[in-house]
């Protein structure tokens, strides 16, 4: 097939699979290798042996009868008794757990039996009665049932239906891609079989191949390998082109969410260089992902640090009742005797507390915006008197006289201390059920 046939199998291909005309073979063929550290060259065969080894198909005789011992195992109860079979034990439980592991294993994990797989595999293996040759890049060929790509692949069916038929077989070249990974992917076709070292080395070519005949399963398997032991700073960039090209969601966001992670890194490397000059508009895309990822964490730290204010606020409200309620060491209501050898006091704003309300007691310019820390303790007990629920019987100082004042601020004002009394005691709740402290408050 000469180079236009081949250009226009190639954009018809890539039409039928979502893809854009102007993506062509050599383009794929360069991100495969750029993006695989271990790319080998093509299948080293001659055209001559590569036919002979493909063709030279070895029949082996099926023995349908059963044996001697298979047959009196099972005949020989039913000729000497008419008796009623045994009945078949009982099902045990039901597993709802899955049991395929995590790492690759050597078939695609379906429900299909491990036997059907490996005849559906010794099928294509040994080869029998093929009726289509899939031609490689190098010339080499790939014997096959054209039932079973038809079936499996809808895509490829198409095309092996308009290609020519020489001497009983259709005839069909996939190019840009190696023999062995091309190999591969007929073999997954037949049996969802793989060997996992040619799945790591070719996955870049299966992911393409999984895509342009529409085998989602196989894109799976390649997406799941690319995410555990492929991606690297290096290749990340030329990764998540070839993902986005391929429409594997799930492998795109992780390559991005790569560079968003290390952007540093990755920024300085050939790839996103080329990627830049390339595709200005992914560049701009992964900016922006920076970007707000950045605007994230700093609104997330923000947060933190809000609650944290709001936090100290509680306690400084359980400090102030536990002032006036039942005294501390040194500082306390009249009615109490205090004791200066107590043990340290589990509130831990108590003691600055303490500061503010001896310098508050004694302070001459104690009005509100006269002093900056009577300013302070004026606000604390303004705020506890919005939290209060029983100011009449309060002990707080002037908490009866804030209810009434609060009560002719403006709703404006009002709504200003409603938000603040409700973050301060979520800031409290967000603790927790296990708290050193139950909060009197709610």
């Amino acid at each position: 097939m000469n180079g236009t046939k081949r250009a226009r199998v190639l954009s018809r291909l890539f039409i039928s699979s979502h893809l854009p005309c102007s993506y062509s073979t050599n383009f794929i063929v360069n991100i495969v290798m750029m993006a695989s550290p271990g790319f080998d060259s093509p299948w080293s065969l001659s055209t001559y042996e590569a036919l002979s080894r493909s063709l030279n198909v070895q029949y082996e005789e099926i023995n349908i009868g059963m044996d001697e011992a298979y047959e009196e195992k099972f005949t020989a109860p039913f000729c000497q008794s008419c008796s009623v079979p045994r009945p078949p034990p009982l099902p045990g439980k039901m597993q709802t757990k899955n049991n395929y592991p995590i790492e690759l294993s050597e078939c695609c994990p379906t429900s299909v039996p491990k036997e059907t797989k490996q005849t559906w595999d010794k099928l294509f293996k040994q080869g029998c009665a093929t009726d289509v040759c899939v031609v490689s890049e190098n010339e080499a060929i790939i014997p096959a049932h054209f039932i079973v790509l038809n079936v499996a692949s809808p895509v490829l069916g198409k095309f092996l239906i308009k290609s020519k038929v020489i001497n009983g077989y259709r005839y069909i070249k996939i190019p840009g891609v190696p023999y062995e990974a091309l190999y591969a992917f007929i073999r997954f076709l037949y049996s969802s079989c793989y060997e996992v070292r040619e799945m790591k080395k070719y996955t870049l070519h299966l992911l393409v191949l999984s895509h342009c005949y529409a085998v989602p399963s196989l894109k799976r398997v390649c997406e799941q390998v690319l995410e555990q032991d492929f991606l690297t700073p290096e290749n990340v960039i030329d990764v998540l082109q070839l993902a986005q090209k391929c429409d594997a969601s799930r492998l795109s966001f992780i390559c991005s969410r790569m560079v968003v992670r290390d952007f540093k890194t990755i920024s300085a490397t050939e790839g996103w260089k080329a990627m830049t000059l390339a595709d200005p508009a992914l560049e701009q895309e992964l900016l922006g992902l920076v970007v707000e990822a950045d605007s994230s964490k700093q609104e997330k730290l923000k947060k933190v640090e809000e609650k944290k204010v709001y936090l100290q606020l509680y306690e400084a409200m359980e400090a102030l009742l536990h002032i006036f309620q039942d005294g501390c060491r040194t500082i306390g209501p009249r009615d109490k005797v205090l004791r200066g050898n107590q043990v340290p006091c589990n509130f831990p704003a108590c003691k600055g507390l303490e500061t503010l309300v001896r310098h508050f007691s004694s302070c001459k310019t104690r009005v509100p915006g006269g002093c900056a820390q009577c300013k302070r303790v004026w606000q604390l007990l303004e705020l506890h008197s919005c939290m209060c629920n029983d100011p009449d019987n309060c002990k707080i100082p002037l908490c009866r006289k804030f209810k009434v004042k609060m009560s002719k601020q403006s709703k404006k004002d009002a709504a200003k201390w409603k938000l603040l009394v409700s973050k301060v005691v979520a800031a409290k709740i967000a603790l927790g059920p296990f708290s050193p402290r139950q909060s009197i408050y709610y």
